[in-house]
């Protein structure tokens, strides 16, 4: 049985706008808090695609995910994930290959197969390309073969990309990503820090149906968790309201900029609209050290993680870094 100082802990960011910030300040945020973490000995740093979205500010990915590293030394940055159906593999390949050519061995490849957006947003950024969620896995199979080593009849080739075996995650919050990962040998992200309702379906299929590979011998499962951490539980719930408050704006379909917590939610939301927001963040350790400590433990249990991954948007900066502070303590125990 796993023990939670065996658990590798890391950082997916979602690159937050401020009421009244601005998304410049909000990159350079982001590296200020990769290089907290890595100080602080996660794993690694990843960001997210998300595209006509007000209040994230990470839709170049890769060419964030060039900053972020060149900002950093020793974690490993990347993408959680790349929405493949808006792109052609050869791209990905090329953008990642470069990113794994300048920073050798620090860069990571996680692949999502719905296109973060909506309808009118994806088309614009596909035009032509049929980009269906259908093609997933032959696209995945395509991306690859341009990172694996050039074969003597390979007619196109990914530079740089050939021959970098970038190492590549399959992404879910439903079971079809589990099923591909496994039948892939892959490594496996799944989404509970918003789709929890699935989590403990989605590790066991992936499980089941998991066959060895070149790049995994064994299953190897990452769960994507909320986190409000403070010095008090009353400190973590106060902050906690700007999450509330995001995720509320995200289901009313209204700007998704963070907003400053509140003393309280009543008034912001109906009792279907709080009970919803409660279903999103169902894995959110919102709470004292103390209090993290005995969830994560409990979540640890019961799904036997290899790694988790923590995402916390928090309005004021400090919060933020301060919360991964204190998870770190947690984590080393």
């Amino acid at each position: 049985m796993k023990r939670l100082s065996d658990i590798k802990f890391s950082t997916l960011d979602l690159v937050p706008v401020r009421e009244n910030g601005s998304a410049a300040q909000s990159l350079h945020n982001s590296l200020d808090l990769a290089q907290h973490v890595e100080k602080l000995g996660y794993n690694r740093f990843w960001v997210a695609e998300h595209h006509n979205m007000d209040g994230i500010a990470s839709s170049a990915t890769s060419v964030l995910l060039g900053y972020l590293a060149g900002g950093t030394s020793t974690i490993r940055v990347g993408s959680g994930g790349v929405m493949l159906p808006n792109h052609a593999p050869l791209v990905i390949a090329e953008q990642f290959g470069t990113l794994e050519s300048l920073y050798p061995g620090r860069i990571d490849l996680g692949l999502g197969r719905a296109p973060g957006s909506d309808q009118m947003t994806a088309r614009a950024l596909r035009r032509e390309r049929s980009g269906s969620a259908d093609d997933f896995p032959e696209d995945v199979a395509e991306l690859m073969r341009y990172l694996g080593p050039r074969t003597p009849d390979q007619r196109i080739i990914a530079m740089p990309g050939t021959g970098t075996n970038v190492p590549i995650w399959l992404l879910g919050s439903s079971l079809f990503s589990a099923q591909l990962a496994g039948e892939r040998g892959l490594p496996y992200a799944f989404a509970s820090h918003f789709a929890p309702r699935f989590m403990h379906e989605a590790i066991r299929v992936y499980r089941n149906h998991f066959k060895p590979s070149a790049v995994l011998d064994k299953p190897y499962v990452m769960l994507g968790v909320p986190l409000v951490a403070a010095d008090t539980d009353e400190q973590a719930n106060y902050l906690a309201t700007s999450v509330y408050q995001r995720i509320l704006a995200l289901m009313r379909g209204q700007s998704l900029v963070q907003r400053p917590p509140v003393k309280t939610m009543d008034g912001l939301w109906l009792p279907h609209e709080k009970e919803a927001v409660g279903d999103f963040l169902g894995l959110a350790m919102v709470g004292s050290p103390q209090k993290i400590r005995a969830k994560l433990e409990v979540l640890i249990e019961q799904t036997q993680a290899d790694e988790l991954i923590f995402t916390c948007d928090l309005y004021e900066h400090a919060d933020r870094v301060h919360s991964y502070e204190l998870l770190a303590q947690v984590m080393k125990g």
